[in-house]
């Protein structure tokens, strides 16, 4: 198998989904590209997680509290064999941002994920009529406080600005004021019916609700329409806008491809990659708005192909993406709560984004803090030799040979952990560290026990370097 294939494969299933080991890597590789972009397109064709033995040893799971539902979606973003699935969650998570410090409910914040599973990858306007309904994103945004006779504008406001036309592009505007107070006005009616109180036996489950009697029936003047507009209809003139069409494709290059500038200097600064935006631009119009044909184009395309490490990996991912590296938590355990934690320390607290405008994202995970966490959790993990993927690294390893020199060791570690690819000053330091040792030997038991302990000590020094932090 072509090493070129490999590559291509691993830099597909870093993107589409959380990476994997070289064994998956070869499995995927030996169907073929395009085949596998079709199944990973098509997760409904595929079986899921057996939730009954998941609730059968955390049956709290069930109605999760707020720090259980991220441990939930934590194991589920690391085992779900429906990759883009899961990453689809996330990918709509980080745009279409409600969070638990207001929610309270971490089973509702749950609830919205899933809906942003089962729609995401379909019609971006079945997908805002979904959100538009969320009652966490009612309560989140307060349109449970708008009423025709005194409009709340969070929700229309947001709408607008951060959840599909964006602020403006090309240096133009994309909606302007009255558009925001038509918006909101469209939305009033739209509500959860009234939740029983939360003691003594706990929240019960909210239901989205539309009040006729409370809804702004008038004639509004929307993006230069005129009717009387509830919000089906104000969604309907949202999604033939060319400028949502510009803010869908940037936020996919963005997450999938490669980083973009911050969301907020979208209308100033033109895209990464015109001619790429451009091309998915015009599949959301050719499709009728829908996502997975963008995403069918994209991940099949040059500009997708030729952007191996030009994204700065999420703390959701450098967590979940180790994990499914080195084989860890892959089965019901002890011990993932305080893994589930890690992403907040890295700066991603998953379910409560800091604002509803999200994660600023990129080079902006970086930090001297946020840093030393990455590095600490991925070495401490690559480093345990008794785990099962790094167990497989070294196996291959031994397998070349009864002997391996040190530019064999810093090849094969750099190639088994990715494949990933560092500056040539950054290799020669491993392989100057890697020379210190001289030959690695597997012949006997205490050689075995060295060799293993080297190889791991070489991960772990990849790991920590600069290169390693991209995508």
């Amino acid at each position: 198998m072509a090493n070129q294939d490999i590559a291509l494969m691993a830099h597909l299933l870093r993107r589409a989904g959380f990476g994997a080991g070289r064994d998956e890597i070869e499995v995927y590789a030996a169907k073929g590209y395009t085949a596998t972009v079709e199944e990973l397109l098509n997760p409904e064709e595929r079986p899921g997680i057996d939730e009954d033995l998941l609730l059968r040893y955390h049956p709290y799971y069930h109605e999760s509290g707020n720090q259980a539902s991220v441990v939930q979606w934590v194991y589920r973003m690391t085992n779900d064999p429906r990759q883009l699935l899961q990453k689809m969650g996330l990918f709509w998570h980080t745009i279409l941002c409600a969070g638990q410090a207001k929610v309270d409910s971490g089973y509702e914040i749950v609830q919205m994920i899933k809906m942003f599973q089962e729609k995401g990858m379909g019609s971006f306007r079945e997908l805002l009529v979904g959100l538009s309904k969320s009652p966490a994103m009612m309560y989140f945004l307060d349109n449970t406080e708008s009423h025709k006779t005194a409009v709340n504008e969070n929700y229309g406001r947001e709408l607008l600005e951060l959840f599909s036309l964006g602020v403006g592009m090309d240096e133009k505007s994309n909606y302007s004021e009255d558009d925001v107070k038509a918006c909101a006005r469209a939305f009033t009616g739209w509500s959860i019916a009234p939740p029983f109180p939360p003691f003594p036996y706990g929240r019960s489950t909210w239901e989205f609700r539309y009040d006729p009697t409370d809804h702004d029936d008038s004639a509004k003047t929307f993006m230069g329409e005129t009717g009387r507009w509830g919000g089906d209809d104000i969604i309907n003139i949202i999604c033939k806008q060319p400028g949502t069409a510009r803010f869908i494709a940037r936020h996919l290059y963005d997450f999938f491809v490669a980083d973009e500038p911050a969301v907020p200097a979208w209308r100033l600064i033109p895209p990464r990659d015109m001619a790429a935006i451009q091309v998915l631009e015009q599949v959301y119009f050719d499709s009728n708005y829908d996502i997975r044909s963008m995403l069918r184009v994209m991940f099949n395309s040059d500009f997708f192909k030729n952007a191996r490490f030009q994204k700065v990996k999420s703390p959701a991912e450098v967590v979940v993406g180790t994990l499914r590296l080195v084989g860890e938590h892959r089965e019901i355990k002890p011990g993932l709560f305080d893994i589930a934690q890690e992403p907040k320390y890295m700066g991603m607290d998953l379910m409560n984004p800091p604002t509803v405008e999200g994660w600023h994202t990129g080079r902006e995970w970086i930090d001297s803090g946020t840093l030393v966490e990455r590095i600490n959790f991925v070495a401490d993990m690559v480093g345990n030799t008794t785990l099962p993927g790094v167990q497989s690294i070294i196996n291959r390893l031994m397998a070349q040979g009864r002997t391996l020199s040190p530019e064999q060791l810093v090849e094969g570690c750099l190639d088994l952990i990715g494949p990933t690819e560092v500056t040539r000053d950054t290799e020669d330091g491993l392989l100057e560290h890697a020379r210190k040792g001289g030959e690695l030997r597997h012949g006997s038991p205490t050689e075995r026990a060295d060799f293993s302990r080297r190889v791991a000590e070489m991960l772990q020094m990849i790991v920590a370097t600069a290169e390693y932090q991209f995508a």
